[in-house]
């Protein structure tokens, strides 16, 4: 029997991270020693406490059924206060939406509001996803270049009015992956006027707004500014602050009618979240956050060493504000690609070509911080020993 592959699948690239994943265990199985500093997965443990809330929940028969619907009203209600205390925004529990990861809602949001031939303002170098979404709903991706001299934010202005006529839908990701960049007011100010203009939806990822190294310039949320409400919503999630990335749990929130877009999307496609994870995440976001501060030094710590050791070594990196990402310039004379492959090849370390995150992200790679400090100083030890 001969399998034909849907031609959307056709039209997808092998996701980046799954192939970093099998060159990290491909080396692996070849006896090689290998520092990961690919995939954006946390080492860390998840707080004691919400392990303990989690295997509470567990033990509950009441937690063992379909979790129908938008979430428990109480993790909903959690996530509105946590809004408020950290951001000062004033939410609805009928403008929050759980999710199974923001992932999950990224890829899903593109099936509640875009037809074919609708164009989707897409950040590059960016978030896989956000494309991913697009090809499934037969719309159009328009890549957005974010470019180190406009500090990585994408340039409204750029784009072609009839792109923008033809827009529907548009992410944005601060703080930013790949590249580790933090969006200025301004920026949000100026994005929401363009929403406006346009009737174009805003979907902010703000998965590491949590990962910040300056307590005076906390990174802001797109629901902060006047207006954002009315145009768009924000996609968070607890992998990254508490590190949970395995218990795939996160939230969308903002404009009532795309919330329940988003939940009518997920009425027809899954069950709902788990409820025993979303009373885990209740105690994650309603309990003390000296855990968050903690990870939080933790980086710190890492992003020192790295960036440090990479200057001393003659690397072009700029230090981050946020994000548990390194974005760093390869050598003269090399591609992205060249660069990942020489530094496996020759020192056993894993990293993201830039170019893997679209074809603005050539000349860079990024390094996640996601190894303790002694593997990231033998890290560099390698790095030192290669000729380039």
């Amino acid at each position: 029997m001969k399998i034909n592959y849907n031609e959307k699948l056709k039209k997808l690239s092998p996701y980046l991270f799954i192939e970093i994943d099998k060159k990290k265990k491909e080396a692996i199985d070849r006896g090689a020693d290998i520092i990961s500093l690919g995939v954006g997965d946390p080492d860390l443990p998840t707080p004691e406490h919400v392990i303990k809330s989690m295997q509470a929940a567990v033990a509950n028969p009441a937690n063992h059924q379909y979790p129908f619907g938008a979430g428990l009203i109480s993790y909903r209600k959690a996530v509105c206060d946590w809004y408020k205390k950290r951001f000062n925004v004033d939410l609805e529990v009928n403008e929050v939406c759980s999710l199974i990861g923001s992932k999950e809602g990224i890829g899903h949001i593109h099936l509640g509001f875009i037809n074919p031939g609708d164009v989707v303002l897409i950040p590059e170098p960016g978030y896989p996803v956000y494309n991913t979404g697009t090809i499934f709903t037969d719309g159009i991706p328009y890549f957005m270049p974010l470019l180190e001299k406009n500090n990585f934010l994408p340039d409204l202005d750029a784009i072609p009015k009839e792109i923008v006529k033809k827009a529907k839908l548009m992410f944005v990701n601060y703080p930013n992956n790949p590249t580790a960049a933090v969006a200025p007011r301004n920026f949000y100010i100026n994005l929401i006027k363009f929403a406006k203009d346009n009737d174009i939806i805003i979907a902010a990822d703000a998965a590491y707004s949590e990962i910040y190294y300056d307590e005076e310039e906390k990174p802001l949320s797109f629901l902060e500014l006047s207006g954002a409400k009315e145009v768009g919503v924000e996609f968070h999630s607890l992998s990254k602050t508490y590190n949970m990335t395995g218990w795939r749990i996160g939230w969308v929130c903002g404009n009532k009618e795309i919330v329940e877009g988003i939940s009518k999307v997920k009425d027809n496609y899954d069950s709902g979240v788990f409820q025993a994870v979303q009373e885990a995440a209740i105690t994650a976001l309603s309990s003390s956050q000296d855990c968050v501060k903690t990870v939080r030094q933790i980086y710190k710590e890492r992003r020192d060493v790295l960036v440090k050791g990479l200057k001393e070594l003659g690397w072009e990196v700029n230090l981050p504000k946020a994000s548990f990402y390194v974005w760093a310039k390869v050598h003269k004379g090399y591609t992205s690609s060249q660069v990942v492959s020489k530094l496996l090849d020759k020192a056993a370390i894993i990293c993201t070509p830039g170019n893997g995150m679209g074809s603005s992200g050539e000349g860079y790679i990024r390094f996640a911080l996601t190894v303790s400090v002694s593997r990231i100083k033998e890290a560099l030890e390698r790095i030192s020993k290669i000729q380039w």
